[in-house]
């Protein structure tokens, strides 16, 4: 059972919405954590987020102002780290394809001075943040996150006698994160009308708290290498809208340059490397460093079929109006009435 209590953690990009919700559940789970560094390059936001956990109630957190894009900053912050959740990207895809090298900077370069400051700093575990735009992306955003997924699987094989291991967790839209559908939604049905981009398009959808629990299921169960993918229901985007404002009319404006009608977190070429484990899937690495027949053995893993492929339009899961409601009074707004 994992026991973070008298551990050292640093989440990059920490004072974002998967950060913030990471440092509540650590906070009340793990009441002796020995420290939880906060690093981020806004200083607003980490003012903001002191004033929602102040080290006077919480001891062991620490407000860490710095960018990935820093690798002698990042040797700084890792220093006594025994484990970096690295969740810091820039992630709007629109702000991406406008700003490539920004991004580049931030998604690619500062994933692999992570990998640099781990090894700098002799870091036990890490485990990135990926998205369901990193599995056949079209965009560059999404091709910015398979190269940093292939850079935090790669460092495993070149970790030497070091102990530390890395691992990846892919999941799909976070429900009321930051710049997500469901709060945009919201504030525009005061305008009685809804802009969707196409109204086939469906997406995943996960809470941040299932998403903090595939982290923790990576810090305990990862054998290095990694990819995890959880097994959750997609939604289509005309329910969202008649979840929040059956009244409004929708509109549809059109994809958005880089937008894809249905996203994938496993293409038909992850299947030959991809085993079911019962709550989520694990696409392994194409040169392990464990025994994969070991592996199988331990997590009872069954490979998929060849050429399996699991993608938001053909999921056998799906959300209704009504369970949207449900979901949206319980994680995004709890004062929500249609």
């Amino acid at each position: 059972m994992l026991d973070l209590n008298g551990k050292a953690i640093l989440i990059t990009g920490g004072t974002g919405s998967f950060g913030k919700m990471f440092t509540k559940i650590i906070l009340n789970k793990y009441p002796n954590v020995k420290r939880l560094v906060i690093l981020s390059r806004d200083e607003q936001k980490h003012f903001q987020m002191g004033m929602e956990f102040p080290d006077s109630k919480y001891p062991a957190i620490r407000y860490f102002i710095g960018d990935v894009r820093d690798k002698e900053r990042l040797i700084r912050a890792f220093e006594g780290i025994d484990i970096v959740i690295h969740a810091a990207a820039m992630k709007h895809v629109h702000l991406a394809e406008y700003n490539p090298m920004e991004c580049i900077k931030t998604n690619v370069l500062g994933a692999e001075n992570v990998i640099q400051a781990a090894f700098e700093a002799d870091v036990k575990t890490v485990v990135a943040l990926s998205t369901d735009k990193a599995a056949a992306p079209i965009n560059l955003y999404g091709a910015t996150k398979l190269t940093s997924d292939k850079l935090f699987i790669a460092a495993n094989n070149i970790k030497g006698k070091r102990n530390i291991k890395f691992s990846v967790v892919r999941y799909g839209n976070v429900m009321g994160s930051n710049g997500s559908v469901m709060p945009f939604f919201l504030n525009k049905r005061k305008e009685g009308m809804l802009p969707i981009t196409d109204k086939r398009m469906t997406r995943f959808n996960i809470s941040l708290e299932d998403g903090c629990e595939m982290v923790f299921h990576a810090i305990d169960q990862a054998w290095g290498g990694e990819i995890f993918v959880p097994k959750i229901p997609s939604y289509n985007i005309v329910d969202v809208a008649t979840a929040i404002c059956p009244n409004c009319e929708q509109k549809e404006v059109g994809i958005r340059p880089g937008e894809k009608l249905h996203e994938e977190m496993i293409t038909a070429s992850d299947s030959f490397t991809t085993y079911d484990l019962g709550k989520y899937y694990a696409i392994l690495p194409q040169t392990p460093t464990f025994n994969v027949n070991d592996y199988i053995k331990h997590f009872n893993a069954k490979i998929v079929p060849q050429g399996f492929n699991y993608n938001s339009g053909e999921n056998d899961a799906w959300e209704t109006v009504e369970s949207l409601r449900g979901l949206i009074r319980k994680y995004v707004d709890p004062d929500f009435e249609v």
